[in-house]
């Protein structure tokens, strides 16, 4: 499973529900990474997105507790387990989880591959990723692109892959 998320340099995702900055570049990659797969999130995610929708040509897994939640074009789960359930005949590379805070924490566990976006600046924000991976003895960072620029904004893409797991995870 692959993890698409955006991160300062205080490992922090988000402030009241959304992301901290939105860089075209970084759209582009999720577009393009995700196309024709399945993606996971949760329902304040979904709102971040163009017009609060799903996205097109994928299949849209989102997670919300709210018994009366439904939207057109996506598949709604309301617990990690119905979401499992929901993913377990889908090869592991064709899911993405694109957030928020809470869904990268509870889906940690199944993650093999995190694309991050890292931001060299730090924001104020609310929500940070689960770990900070690069002090983690179960990531590895297997591949850094070239610093780039969005207006005064310095970012990295980079992924890094999962070596090995903790004994707590099942």
């Amino acid at each position: 499973m692959n993890f698409l998320v955006s991160a300062d340099k205080n490992w922090a995702i988000g402030k009241n529900g959304r992301p901290l900055v939105t860089i075209p570049a970084e759209r582009q990659l999720l577009l393009k990474e995700t196309a024709g797969k399945t993606v996971v999130m949760g329902r304040r995610t979904l709102e971040t997105l163009p017009g609060g929708q799903p996205l097109g040509g994928r299949t849209n897994l989102v997670l919300s507790e709210d018994p009366s939640f439904k939207i057109r074009g996506a598949e709604v789960c309301r617990n990690m387990q119905e979401a499992l359930d929901r993913l377990r005949d889908i090869p592991s590379g064709d899911i993405y989880v694109i957030g928020g805070g809470s869904i990268f924490k509870q889906f940690l566990p199944c993650c093999d591959t995190i694309h991050l976006t890292r931001i060299d600046y730090a924001y104020d924000a609310d929500m940070r990723f689960p770990i900070n991976l690069d002090q983690s003895p179960e990531w590895v960072l297997a591949q850094e692109g070239e610093e780039q620029t969005y207006f005064d904004l310095c970012y990295t893409f980079c992924r890094y892959v999962r070596t090995k797991r903790s004994t707590d995870i099942v």
